[in-house]
């Protein structure tokens, strides 16, 4: 599979290029993680991952351990960067939302093989919309909106691509707006607000709300073509730029080597996708075909909302870019859904 290969090998490149530009010692880690990560997809080419299908309360394991973790951080979770994201084991740091998201692509793709045919009827939408709910719910309050996003993008993807019919699609649109106003207004919190009108007015508050957005636009718009060079980056080596590693590692990387390997970046993504979207379409089971879809969904998603953040067409809400920035816990899950993209890829060959 080395078509999955390539392109996720540029995306670890550029973003191990760029952490090592601001931190050696999480260039480092980073490279830990990437190792681990290229041993889980070695490893997993010589393990039957169908008995999954076979062993169904693994999967709804893996779900309920994410939700109780995701409940312990409530309570017990220390604070980083403002949210109680994750559960800290000495110098590392764990994000149970990343196994919840592996979880949930699992018992949807499970949950959807065998209903796809029924999925109109309302139990059977309601059925899915808790198991959705409940971990959203929860990441929401840590706060933690754009993984709660995620989460339900994962649900919607599911049920749009199940072939729910547009009468149901319609009914869902119209509710989802409902429950959108009714969460703008009750349960956004003020700086929440700020961030999505920032959005609309991006000289409002330039150096409040909108600090982040406006000098991520600098760095991708003063770089050139062919960037400013390693460790060359203004906005980034002087600080300016905010999470160069995590959320704004791709104006980062643009910064110092240009729109031409930004667009390199990009394509290599969209290609990633691609591949993905082929081999769901040309799996056996409809199992393989919904965990292939769900996958690009999960990733679909963090690229729009890391790149569209990152170029001020939506508001910052903390998502990361797949292979590309800095964290454990995101890169071991996106390399573990990887890992059985490339083995129901295999049995195609």
């Amino acid at each position: 599979m080395l078509a999955l290969f390539l392109p996720v090998g540029i995306l670890v490149a550029a973003g191990l290029v760029t952490i090592s530009s601001v931190s050696l010692h999480l260039f480092w880690l980073q490279l830990l993680w990437v190792g681990t990560g290229v041993a889980i997809v070695i490893l997993f080419r010589f393990i039957d991952w169908r008995l999954i299908l076979n062993y169904r309360w693994f999967i709804g394991a893996l779900y309920v351990l994410g939700v109780l973790l995701l409940l312990f951080l409530i309570f017990y979770g220390p604070t980083v960067r403002n949210t109680r994201s994750w559960i800290s084991f000495g110098p590392f740091n764990f994000q149970p939302v990343e196994l919840v998201k592996v979880a949930l692509i699992l018992l949807y793709a499970n949950y959807f093989s065998r209903r796809h045919l029924s999925i109109a009827r309302w139990k059977n939408i309601f059925a899915s919309f808790l198991f959705f709910i409940v971990p959203a719910g929860l990441t929401a309050l840590l706060p933690d909106v754009g993984s709660a996003l995620i989460l339900f993008g994962i649900w919607f993807g599911f049920l749009l691509l199940s072939g729910l019919p547009w009468r149901r699609t319609f009914a869902a649109f119209a509710v989802f707006a409902v429950a959108g106003m009714f969460i703008w207004a009750y349960a956004f919190q003020d700086y929440q607000r700020e961030r999505v009108i920032g959005v609309f007015y991006p000289e409002r508050d330039a150096l409040g709300v909108n600090y982040s957005a406006a000098q991520s636009k600098i760095a991708v718009g003063s770089t050139g073509l062919w960037g400013k060079g390693y460790a060359q980056g203004t906005q980034l080596q002087l600080g300016f730029l905010t999470e160069p590693t995590n959320d704004f590692v791709f104006a980062a990387f643009v910064e110092e080597w240009g729109m031409a390997m930004g667009f390199l970046v990009v394509g290599a993504f969209l290609f990633l996708m691609f591949r993905i979207l082929k081999t769901g379409m040309e799996a056996e089971r409809n199992f393989e075909k919904f965990v292939c879809l769900g996958t690009a969904t999960v990733f679909g998603l963090q690229f729009f909302l890391n790149t569209g953040s990152e170029l001020g067409f939506l508001p910052v809400v903390g998502v990361t870019f797949p292979f590309m920035s800095y964290g454990g816990s995101s890169l071991i899950a996106n390399f573990f859904l990887l890992a059985i993209i490339v083995k129901i890829g295999s049995k195609q060959a």
